[in-house]
């Protein structure tokens, strides 16, 4: 493993989040404390607790998957599409090191600024509702797991997309309204029977419900479903990526 390799790009991609640290760190904090003040605070009087939690914090877990899935994606799929639009793509692919070595890399870096700003996103929850974590090492694991996941599917998006614009369609046409969908603000038993099944199909679901059950011991699906729900995904993205290096898709055309 050329774990100099791996240095270097990941404190190349780190050192790009601080010289644009408003736009990286700043501005999606500030968005995510809007959607406490109005959903907290206007919606949140009207609806004092869901099963048995204050509104306020039951979006909390919600809030914090939200910004860290967006957050994953756009940093890794810019992280490798810049390189591959202005043509320095090829020093890696020529360079005496592996396609693992690459995407830790990258996909280590994207994973850090979004694991970095859930963190963040957490600490100012406190500021706005009284906030206790039933199960933290649990809530780590998810967030951890989750940060590289949605990085790796990043990452994939970056080496498919051919321009700017194609980098958002995924993340904004598909990604956030599953998440919106997916139980962020509400529990899907709070929606008819039928909706609850349809729901089910929602992979986002899992990963909010095994997240919000580290918060407060409650879910809509199993923990077990939770954890082999991001495992797979993480297991799929992986398999597609090794695809990607080994047949040189978007890379060496």
């Amino acid at each position: 493993m050329n774990w100099n390799a791996i240095t270097a790009i990941y404190r190349f991609e780190m050192a790009r989040t601080f010289r644009t640290l408003v736009q990286s760190i700043i501005s999606p904090v500030l968005s995510t404390s809007l959607y406490f003040i109005v959903f907290g605070a206007a919606i949140g009087s009207r609806i004092e607790q869901v099963e048995g939690v204050s509104y306020g914090a039951f979006i909390v877990p919600g809030l914090i998957m939200l910004t860290v899935l967006t957050q994953s994606i756009a940093n890794a799929s810019f992280g490798i599409y810049f390189p591959k639009f202005i043509g320095t793509i090829y020093e890696h692919l020529s360079a005496p090191i592996s396609f693992y070595e690459i995407v830790i890399g990258y996909v280590g870096a994207a994973a850090t600024k979004a694991f970095l700003i859930g963190m963040i996103i957490l600490a100012t929850a406190h500021f706005f509702v009284d906030l206790t974590i039933e199960h933290p090492v649990w809530m780590m694991a998810f967030l951890v797991l989750t940060c590289i996941s949605f990085a790796l599917l990043g990452f994939i998006l970056g080496i498919w997309a051919q321009n700017f614009e194609q980098l958002q369609l995924v993340p904004m046409l598909v990604v956030t309204p599953l998440v919106f969908l997916g139980g962020s603000f509400y529990s899907i038993s709070m929606l008819p029977p039928v909706w609850q099944t349809i729901t089910l199909f929602n992979p986002v679901v899992y990963l909010i419900s095994g997240f919000r059950w580290a918060f407060f011991g409650m879910a809509d699906v199993s923990l077990g479903w939770s954890v082999l729900a991001i495992l797979s995904f993480m297991a799929a993205c992986l398999l597609t990526i090794r695809w990607i290096f080994r047949s040189g898709y978007r890379l060496r055309s």
